[in-house]
This record gives C-alpha cells, sequence and structure tokens, in this order.
C-alpha cells in the first residue's frame, strides 16, 4: 500500500450533515435550557440570559468545528512537493551501456600510444552475440593513474560498446586492462583500437571472441584445474586454453639417446616477455611461447600454478576402459597408458618382427625401445593400449602434441594385425584431437604400410598426402577446424562395446 492511499484510507473529511446534527443539538440544548430557566426563574432578564446563552453556545460550537478541522488537515499533510493528485508512474530506468557505467575506481589517466592491432573487421559469426553485435577480446595498457580506466570506458560507451567482463593485469609501469566486448557488428578492429589510443591506451590488441569467452576467469581456471587433477595429460592442453593461442614444447632433461640436455628450469619458473619456462614435474622444462603478445605476470602465477597441482598429484589417467568383440569373438580391452605401462610395452617390442617395428620407427630397430618412455609420457601426448583377456599388451596408440599440430601414430603386434584393431585405435585418436580442438592430425609412415593409408581413409576426412624420400605424410583435416581451437573439453571418445 502506497502513502497515498494510506492517507485517503486515514482521513475523515466533515460535511454538511454533521453540522446539521450538531446544530440541531444545540437548539435541543438550547430549548432545554430555556425551559429549566423558566421553571426555575421569571424575572423580566430571562429572554436576554437566554439570548446570550445561545450566542456563546453557537460561537463555542464554531469554534469546536474549525479547530477539529484544522487538526484534521495538519495530520494528513500531503508530503512536499505532492499535489495531492495521483501520483505519477515511473517507468522502469533502462540500463545504460555497461562501458558508461564503469566506475574510475582503481583508476588511470590516459597516455598518447599507437596501436598495433591488425584490421580484423567482418560479418559477425553469430557465435553467442545478439543480432547486429559482435564479440572481441581486447587488451590495451594504461596508466596506473586515476581517471584513465574512466576515460576508457568514456569512449568505449560513445561507441555503443558494452563491457561484458574486466581482468587487471597490474605492471610495474602501469596496468593491462583485459576486456570481453560486445560491440556494433559494423565496427571495425582498425576502428576501435585507434579510439583506445586516443583515450590513453597502448599497445592494444583485438581478437574476435566467441561465446566460450562469456565464461569468467574463475570458473574456467577451476574447470582447467579440475581436468588437470584428473588426468596427467590434460596439462598441457589446461595452459593452452588457459594462455590462449601458444605454442608449449616439453623439453626432457635427458635425450632419447640418454645425453643431458641442460633445459632445467629454475623451480620459480621463468618469465620472458613472450616466453614463460616452467620447470616440469617430471623432469625437463615447459617453455610456452606467445610471440604476438606478452604475458603478464597475473598469466604467469595462474600458469605455475596449473604446473605445481599437477606435480603435487603425482602420475594419473582416468580409470575409464572399454571392453570390445572382435570379429572373430575375441574380446580386448582400450584403456589409457602411461609411463607405468613402459614394462609392458617392451614386451610387446620383444613379440613384434623388425618390419613391423621399422615401420612405426622409421629408424633402426635398435632404437625402438628408447622412444617408449618419452611416448608414454603424458607431456607430449596421450596413449590409448590394447590389452586381451589375459592382460597382455597388444596393440598403442599414440596422440602427440607437435607444437601447434598433431600427430596420430600405431602399433599393432603381428599376431593381431588385420583385425581391425588400429582402425579402432586411430578413431578414438582422432575423436580426442578432434574434442581438444585439434584443426588437423598428420601420420608419418611409409608408402608400403598399406595398413596405416588404409585406415586413414577409413576416416572418411578430407586427406592431404605429401611424399619425401620414401616416408609418406598423411594430413586429416577435422571437423573441429571451424571451430576456434582450444575450446572444447577434450575427453575420451565413447564407442560402442562391440565392434
Amino acid at each position: 500500500m502506497t502513502d497515498v492511499t494510506s492517507s485517503k484510507s486515514a482521513r475523515h473529511p466533515h460535511h454538511w450533515r454533521h453540522d446539521l446534527i450538531e446544530l440541531a443539538a444545540l437548539f435541543t440544548a438550547v430549548v432545554v435550557a430555556d425551559t429549566i430557566a423558566k421553571t426555575i426563574a421569571k424575572g423580566p432578564e430571562g429572554p436576554y440570559l437566554l439570548v446570550f446563552s445561545a450566542i456563546a453556545l453557537v460561537a463555542t460550537a464554531t469554534f469546536h468545528t474549525w479547530w477539529a478541522r484544522r487538526r484534521s488537515h495538519a495530520s494528513h499533510a500531503p508530503p512536499a512537493g505532492d499535489t495531492g493528485g495521483r501520483p505519477a508512474v515511473v517507468p522502469a530506468a533502462r540500463p545504460e551501456p555497461a562501458a558508461a557505467k564503469r566506475p574510475a575506481a582503481g583508476g588511470k589517466s590516459g597516455a598518447d600510444g599507437e596501436s598495433d592491432a591488425a584490421d580484423a573487421s567482418g560479418p559477425d559469426d553469430g557465435s553467442g552475440p545478439a543480432a547486429g553485435t559482435s564479440l572481441w577480446r581486447m587488451r590495451t595498457t594504461v596508466a596506473d593513474t586515476p581517471g584513465s580506466l574512466a576515460a576508457l570506458c568514456t569512449v568505449l560507451a560513445r561507441l555503443d560498446v558494452d563491457i561484458l567482463t574486466l581482468q587487471t593485469h597490474p605492471l610495474a609501469d602501469g596496468t593491462v586492462d583485459e576486456f570481453l566486448l560486445r560491440a556494433p557488428a559494423d565496427l571495425s578492429a582498425r576502428t576501435l583500437a585507434h579510439e583506445v589510443a586516443a583515450a590513453g591506451g597502448r599497445d592494444t590488441w583485438t581478437e574476435r571472441a566467441d561465446a566460450h569467452d562469456l565464461v569468467d576467469t574463475p570458473t574456467r581456471v577451476l574447470g582447467l584445474a579440475t581436468r588437470t587433477a584428473l588426468d596427467a595429460a590434460e596439462l598441457p592442453l589446461a595452459l593452452r586454453q588457459l594462455l590462449g593461442r601458444c605454442t608449449l614444447h616439453s623439453v626432457p632433461a635427458v635425450s632419447i639417446t640418454g645425453r643431458p640436455t641442460g633445459e632445467q628450469a629454475p623451480v620459480e619458473g621463468v618469465l620472458e616477455e613472450t616466453v614463460m619456462r616452467l620447470r616440469d614435474p617430471h623432469g625437463g622444462t615447459l617453455v610456452v611461447e606467445r610471440p604476438y603478445l606478452p604475458f603478464t605476470p597475473t598469466e604467469f602465477a595462474r600458469a605455475r600454478a596449473l604446473v605445481e597441482l599437477d606435480a603435487r598429484l603425482g602420475p594419473r589417467l582416468p580409470r575409464g576402459r572399454d571392453v570390445l568383440t572382435l570379429p572373430e569373438g575375441n574380446e580386448i580391452t582400450v584403456r589409457r597408458a602411461d609411463q607405468r605401462d613402459l614394462a609392458a610395452a617392451r614386451a610387446m617390442h620383444d613379440r613384434c618382427s623388425a618390419r613391423t617395428l621399422g615401420l612405426r620407427y622409421h629408424g633402426p630397430v635398435g632404437d625402438a625401445d628408447r622412444y617408449l618412455d618419452h611416448l608414454l609420457s603424458p607431456r607430449f601426448g596421450r596413449t590409448l593400449a590394447v590389452q586381451t583377456a589375459s592382460g597382455r599388451l597388444v596393440a598403442l596408440g599414440h596422440l602427440l602434441w607437435d607444437g601447434d599440430e598433431t600427430e596420430v601414430a600405431l602399433m599393432v603386434e603381428d599376431d593381431w594385425q588385420r583385425r581391425g584393431i588400429g582402425s579402432e585405435l586411430l578413431g578414438r585418436l582422432v575423436a580426442m584431437a578432434e574434442e581438444a580442438g585439434c584443426d588437423s592430425v598428420y601420420a608419418v609412415t611409409q608408402s608400403s604400410n598399406t595398413g596405416m593409408v588404409a585406415a586413414m581413409r577409413a576416416l572418411r576426412l578430407p586427406l592431404d598426402y605429401q611424399i619425401e624420400e620414401g616416408t609418406l605424410v598423411i594430413t586429416a583435416r577435422l571437423a573441429s577446424a571451424h571451430r576456434p581451437a582450444g575450446r572444447t573439453r577434450p575427453h575420451e571418445g565413447s564407442r560402442p562395446a562391440e565392434r
């Protein structure tokens, strides 16, 4: 109930009927008084006394009525500014653009600088933003002085740009502000960077974003930490998704030939603008490079926290496994493998022929065992193993992170070839690569390896062939090439239990 309604319901207005009743009561009283006067004393001054008494009674009644009305108006007076009419209906305020609402807290003032942003204008890809708008990620450096953030937000508001998220990365000589923006579709990256530079931003970088970037940073970091905790092979992928488009190399402390490489980062790690070096818990160094955008101390701290989490948890693999039935009725189990399967993998090597080992490793057969520790390490990719009902390892499939590219490799024991095991492993590896956001996978083999060529063709994906000195490189372009890399959560592919 409003104040106006309460006032109306509580007010008791006086009407002419009330006055008539009071006047009738007055004359009744006069008549009664006259009767009493005549009864008590019939003197010559009796009429005068009655007239004066009537006048006094009328004056008293009039004063009482005036005083009652005055008190009623004073107690129910409307608030200041109220005209007494129906209260005006105020429509709900429309929200202002987020850029205009950003406070100048932690304010920074403008600084002159040029923009390095490339013109990435183009039609909206429709990946999340409303019609007629597009999503942008923008990073710019401003001076750490009061007012500069307010100036930047004012420019964005003038361009009708909405700020969806904002992160700040403090530096020694300023602050890096990272924005997720919703901008009009016809606003180009060059125009946006030019206006930001005019407002005091420098070293401005812009990139198209999609709906996956709408996840807030704490939630995204917690998700990456959870994935890393469940699977040691997730660490390289988690670092890529945390830091954006970057290249990650795992440099072992000891080479395949057993010689020290001299690569061992300090425990606290090293940050060198566009290069980040972190100590690998499994030995060696994780080198992360992002030439187009320097790393900030905040990003370095997040990456180091992920690596430390991996070191504390130690070796681990998802427990999932699938039991498949081969055409002849034998059952096999497909599961993840790591360096704890090294002894079983070497035993499988001993049972393989020299031809099988030569087709797989393309080099001296005697060096085959030395590759296994590297291949089974979760730092370099993921490994699928096939074992029989008795627990004997009969096949290995590797998905290897090779910088920005991804390699697939297979080896099946001689007695278990031509049974569809290689195709099964390859299909699962490609599914894992596609869900990890890889654009393509490639296989290095020999022209005489008809089994590997047939398995790649069975994927029914666009294939590219390159032959150099008897070595055949087959590249398959994946369906995820049309999605932003590193946006989806990689997990094990699901296949039917029977084949």
